[in-house]
């Protein structure tokens, strides 16, 4: 699978742009500020229907354009489809694939599947459990589609329970207690659509495991795949219908949670743990990523977490996308040729750099130079190695 062409209107700083792409690896240089980054970011929106950048919509949409519009033909299996998607801040997103409406934006994700590589990838391993979930989720979607409409049901039904908690703990006499009547359907609501959720997130961490491992192995100078591990560490038992667990959670935590106006039970209180662990010694402690890695260690351990990422996509399908974003600049020389070596190979690679030297001699391949809002192939850099 591969993007052929992408068209972008009031998309970032882009008025109009018209890309050709091709399949392997294109690069798109430019200094920060002129608009590399926004290509790619298009790309891997189509595929997510999310930015890797930013948490809302409205950013993506040129200053003072009431709407933005990514357009993209796809190529898989020989068959080339164009993708489209119409951002409209504050009103409802629309998508058509071949100019034909879709009854829903969320039926365009998985359809093409990106994975990226970014100097935010460290917050994988150093920030919030947040941020680790929402790697899990969107790894999810990608994996299995569907689940895009489960992930918004759960985030539905965790808004307006969490607003029910809030106006339920106040409340007094009979005003209490109907609350507490309504409280139960949505919990109901809560444990069905987060056992879904829970249940995929299980078996995602025990398939993604051994790529993990092995990723570890090879972007690590002298570790074994035995060093990284993974572990998902839920806020209800597991040995059981998860569904039941669920329910019966929230009913010995309802005091708790009307007390804090706060859900505290259920797949958004989940963490997923890393773990350097103990390689060929099992008697040496493990411990966690956070707090005890080097900066070398959480960057291993993140670029381990993309690349199993890549890997268990493309062993059950087409090779996903791949998107290097400004990363090569963040990585000492040994790992940048070392994750250079490793992508080569995929069916297409977009990579972005600030100047032609931050791309390894392995990713040779299709030059854009980006500059003054304008995007230009440099027909001199095609295939040269970075500089």
């Amino acid at each position: 699978m591969y993007v052929a062409h992408l068209s972008l209107h009031d998309f970032r700083s882009y008025a109009s742009a018209e890309v050709a792409l091709e399949p392997g690896v294109t690069a798109f240089i430019g200094r920060n500020g002129q608009g590399k980054t926004n290509l790619v970011e298009a790309v891997d929106y189509l595929s997510r229907l999310q930015s890797h950048r930013v948490a809302t919509d409205a950013p993506l949409v040129r200053s003072g354009a009431p709407q933005a519009v990514v357009r993209a033909a796809v190529v898989k299996d020989g068959r080339q489809a164009v993708l489209e998607v119409e951002l409209n801040p504050g009103r409802a997103n629309r998508a058509r694939i071949n100019r034909s409406a879709l009854p829903r934006t969320r039926d365009l994700v998985g359809l093409v599947r990106t994975v990226v590589f970014s100097p935010e990838d460290l917050t994988l391993v150093k920030g919030d459990p947040s941020d680790r979930r929402r790697f899990l989720d969107d790894l999810l979607v990608l994996r299995t589609p569907r689940l895009a409409g489960t992930r918004a049901d759960y985030d539905r039904v965790l808004k307006q329970r969490n607003s029910l908690l809030k106006t339920a703990g106040i409340a007094r006499g009979s005003a209490r207690e109907g609350a507490l009547a309504t409280l139960a359907v949505w919990d109901e609501q809560l444990a069905r659509h987060g056992s879904e959720l829970l249940e995929a997130r299980l078996a995602l961490v025990e398939d993604l495991r051994p790529y993990v491992g092995k990723a570890y192995e090879t972007v690590a100078r002298g570790a074994s795949r035995d060093d990284a591990e993974i572990e998902y560490r839920s806020s209800v038992p597991v040995d059981g219908p998860l569904e039941q667990a669920i329910l019966d959670e929230l009913a010995r935590r309802q005091k708790d949670e009307l007390d804090r106006g706060l859900s505290l039970v259920g797949p958004h209180r989940d963490e997923l743990l890393l773990w350097l662990g103990h390689g060929s010694d099992p008697g040496e402690e493990r411990l966690p990523v956070k707090g005890y890695a080097s900066h070398g260690e959480s960057w291993s351990f993140a670029l381990a977490l993309k690349l199993a990422s890549y890997d268990l996509l493309r062993s059950e399908g087409d090779d996903p996308i791949l998107i290097l974003d400004d990363v090569f600049a963040e990585l000492d020389s040994g790992r940048r040729e070392q994750l250079a070596e490793l992508v080569a190979g995929a069916e297409q690679v977009l990579v972005t750099a600030a100047v032609p030297e931050d791309v390894p001699a392995a990713l040779r391949g299709v030059r854009y130079v980006v500059a003054g809002g304008a995007v230009t192939r440099d027909e001199a850099g095609d295939g040269e190695a970075g500089g």
